[in-house]
């Protein structure tokens, strides 16, 4: 999984990204275009029941599924036409899976806003004007090629897509919600930026890591309205968390703050469940393993996320759910009590699924 951080500049893309990945890898300065080149982190995907299921096997090594965070350079108006970092920052964004755009939702005088005043829904029509108007770009000149070219079904129903995109961008419509599945996964080989699922990351003060404030109830109503989520972080307060070292002292600092769990699990939670992600596990003596794949994932494709030969000459699945695998202590109980059940191809893998898969190359 690649999410990308976006935002206008200064506006706490690095602090953030800093704060959640626990370094100081990005260049976090108080001026326009401290980030050039993306700065990328892969991070661990924090899952409980990898303890839950270590605490039964006993491996002797545990590797956790991996998320990886881009923080992607500002951009300002004119981006699409080559201003401030333009195209650079246009192509780092098309390779990732999904967005957590930051917005400012904070005042402070000694922080520099790059347009001169705080109004984060501006913020926000901003930057998804210059990423439509790079989508329209493209999509206007495949359209040229595709109607010149067209000459089967299939290829007036592809211009017939196009013409939708086009429409809907046109009409400041989002693509996501409004084309069905089919329409967004061909369009997807267009590498758009209009059909990437959007996070809205209110950047906000201490006090309004809770409840929010005037600026975030803007964007909750915004993001309802297009069908994109909201998550209130301070990225002062997660730099201060980033800090400490100790688990106990961590958690306390938490508390303090009125907060359940740091934002890099927010985040990461939100990320799998805007994609689609799930999570299942491979597990013996030698090596306990999360892989992530997307809901609805039959077992020869999930196998295929181990090695490709283990997809092609896929026989069957060992398989046990997560609660049988924790009732039963293990794959020995859980297969004495009938709990172990033998998958074929057509089996849909569920979250917290334990597999030992079967294959002949």
């Amino acid at each position: 999984m690649k999410c990308g951080i976006i935002g206008l500049p200064n506006v706490g893309k690095s602090t953030l990204f800093n704060a959640l990945c626990e370094n100081e890898q990005a260049l976090a300065a108080n001026y326009p275009f401290a980030t050039i080149d993306p700065n990328s982190s892969l991070v661990k995907v924090p899952d409980e029941r990898l303890d839950q299921i270590a605490n039964i096997c006993n491996p002797q090594k545990i590797i956790p599924a991996a998320f990886e965070i881009v923080d992607i350079a500002g951009l300002v108006k004119g981006a699409s036409k080559g201003e401030g970092l333009g195209n650079a920052f246009l192509s780092h964004i098309r390779s990732v899976n999904a967005l957590f755009h930051i917005v400012r939702c904070f005042e402070d005088d000694d922080i520099q806003h790059v347009e001169n005043r705080i109004d984060p829904l501006s913020d926000i029509q901003i930057i998804n004007a210059e990423l439509a108007l790079s989508d329209l770009d493209i999509l206007e000149k495949n359209h040229q090629k595709l109607k010149k070219m067209q000459k089967t079904d299939d290829d007036k129903k592809k211009v017939s897509i196009i013409e939708k995109a086009i429409q809907l961008i046109s009409d400041e419509k989002k693509i996501l919600g409004n084309l069905d599945k089919e329409e967004i996964n061909y369009l997807n080989t267009y590498q758009l930026i209009s059909t990437k699922p959007v996070v809205y990351i209110c950047n906000v003060d201490e006090n309004s890591a809770l409840s929010g404030n005037e600026f975030t109830k803007k964007i909750d109503t915004y993001a309802k309205e297009n069908n994109s989520e909201v998550l209130l972080i301070s990225a002062k307060i997660e730099s201060e968390i980033s800090q400490i070292t100790d688990f106990k002292d961590k958690q306390d600092f938490l508390e303090s703050m009125g907060l359940k769990e740091t934002g890099l699990k927010r985040v990461i939670k939100k990320g799998y469940e805007i994609l689609n992600y799930i999570n299942y596990f491979t597990a013996g003596e030698k090596e306990l393993r999360a892989w992530t794949i997307t809901k609805g994932t039959l077992a020869p494709s999930a196998a295929g996320t181990i090695h490709s030969d283990m997809e092609k000459g896929f026989i069957r699945a060992e398989t046990i759910s997560f609660n049988d695998y924790l009732s039963h202590k293990g794959e020995a109980g859980a297969k004495e009590k009938g709990k172990l059940r033998l998958e074929g191809k057509e089996y849909e893998v569920k979250d917290g699924d334990i597999m030992h898969f079967l294959f002949n190359v």
